[in-house]
């Protein structure tokens, strides 16, 4: 993967502003969005859109007199480092077009694999028209009921990183709030005024009759597809969402029941709150679905109140489970599409892949692992639809550069890596961290961790630079992990453990 020159870290004033003023102050550039993809990692793309001539060169910096944090974000030395490091080693130039990223969901083209996952983020007609305006493919609306949903206040927490941002995002969220019938005329109006959109409806009945039904009624209304939720984690009452997931044989009986209702095609969302999520993807399949979505929330605790008491989010003394989401389940979103992808008995079935993408690297990661197509909620809560730009952008010029036609040449190409077991591992080699000592700042991070969780292999010099001994190192590579100037990376050759 390629190596970024400039890291989120050297961008953490950077508020990521609505109508930035940074933007408006510079007559050369767009800083806002080109700030926007060095966060997103579209640092090429960012590169491919500086000309040939620096225009930062010579500037007064007006951007960062105007910036909401004046001073505090070094644009002017960014931009620089982007025009003279990364610019000169680009491949190519940006894509002419985005039709590397047309794609089909179940035989139902989608113009890019993305789409709002079934959440807040569309609940209503006119969040789904900005997004669509935006240039989302589609999405995949706020599941539909017939019982009566009485929400919550507050009902989000979170956990945050050192830059602030949110990688771990706790919701008590139910479904929509709006009747079936307002869900239906919103369904009329976006097909009418959004025909080549995606509408992908997601429903939970409490019947078998009500699942048949309230699939027939969205496919008569304009829905492309049905997403079936057997994976909400929120349920007041019991019988309904997750536990319905845990249990294939249910899964079946009413994926069956809304097969019954409707010639569309189907998706199955189900639980991450399972051991293995085959059994109930087979019983989806069994009872008539076409795909499988997932993954949706972890059950979770956030925090807890040492005053109060009360975990998080608290609505007047009591908190409750709820679902987890946003960047830190990524790789446990990851694991079950694998899983997924590489079950034969599921070949053929569209898998629609969501779970901490905020980026297109993150998008990517699932397509390379069996996803066809890719939805995303809590990145959007944080930074709005406008991300839709940098996922696009990000993704269509990887596949541009490494040749590829369409995003569905990728698909798949990273599940022969991937073993349930680690018995595959070759175990007799040792592969040696190598140190970058003109970017070592003598920190001794590297020396912390070996000596207290590695195997003390590290040590400093009088000039405060580590030494390795090469007697006690196997390879683990912690080192690499916790040096805060990236200075240390796998050397990539192998040792004999025996040499």
């Amino acid at each position: 993967m390629f190596q970024k020159h400039i890291t989120r870290s050297e961008l953490l004033r950077c508020t990521l502003c609505k109508d930035a003023p940074c933007t408006a102050a510079c007559g050369a550039l767009d800083p806002a969005r080109i700030l926007r993809r060095l966060w997103f990692d579209d640092e090429k793309t960012a590169a491919a859109c500086f000309p040939d001539a620096n225009p930062c060169a010579a500037c007064a910096a007006p951007c960062e007199d105007a910036c909401v944090r004046p001073h505090q974000v070094p644009i002017q030395a960014l931009f620089t480092r982007v025009h003279e490091e990364v610019k000169p080693h680009l491949e190519i130039g940006l894509p002419e077009d985005e039709r590397r990223l047309q794609t089909a969901l179940c035989g139902i083209p989608l113009e890019n694999p993305f789409l709002l996952s079934s959440s807040v983020v569309a609940s209503s007609y006119d969040m789904c028209a900005r997004a669509f305006e935006a240039g989302w493919a589609g999405a995949a609306f706020k599941t539909i009921c017939s019982f009566p949903i009485h929400e919550a206040s507050p009902r989000f927490s979170a956990i945050t990183g050192d830059s602030g941002s949110i990688i771990g995002f706790k919701n008590i969220e139910q479904l929509s709030d709006h009747s079936v019938a307002e869900n239906m005329e919103i369904f009329r109006r976006l097909k009418k005024n959004y025909p080549g959109k995606f509408i992908l409806a997601s429903l939970m009945g409490q019947t078998d009759a009500e699942w048949g039904r309230l699939a027939r009624l969205c496919e008569e209304n304009g829905a492309d597809a049905i997403e079936l939720n057997f994976s909400c984690p929120n349920m007041a009452d019991g019988g309904l969402g997750s536990d319905i997931g845990q249990v294939p044989e249910l899964v079946e009986r009413f994926t069956a029941a809304a097969r019954r209702g409707t010639r569309l095609p189907i998706l199955a969302k189900l639980t991450p709150n399972v051991a293995v999520m085959s059994p109930a993807a087979e019983a989806a399949k069994r009872g008539g679905a076409d795909g499988i979505a997932a993954i949706n929330t972890i059950k979770s605790v956030i925090g807890v109140n040492p005053h109060t008491y009360v975990s998080s989010p608290a609505v007047r003394g009591k908190s409750a489970v709820g679902g987890y989401s946003g960047r830190a389940v990524k790789p446990i979103a990851l694991r079950f599409i694998a899983e997924l992808a590489q079950n034969p008995a599921l070949q053929g079935m569209h898998l629609s892949a969501m779970g901490g993408v905020e980026t297109w690297m993150d998008a990517l990661e699932f397509i390379l692992l069996g996803a066809g197509s890719v939805q995303v909620t809590t990145a959007v809560m944080q930074y709005g639809y406008r991300i839709i730009d940098d996922l696009k952008e990000g993704l269509n010029y990887y596949l541009a550069e490494k040749g590829f036609a369409h995003v569905g040449e990728a698909v798949g190409l990273a599940l022969d890596s991937v073993s349930d077991s680690t018995d595959v591992l070759e175990r007799d080699t040792v592969v040696f961290p190598k140190f970058h000592r003109e970017k070592c700042i003598g920190c001794g991070r590297c020396v912390i961790s070996c000596a207290d969780g590695g195997h003390q292999a590290l040590c400093l010099t009088e000039n405060r630079k580590p030494v390795l001994d090469g007697r006690k190192c196997v390879g683990c590579h912690l080192c690499v992990l916790v040096c805060p100037e990236k200075a240390i990376t796998s050397s990539y050759k192998r040792i004999k453990k025996d040499c």
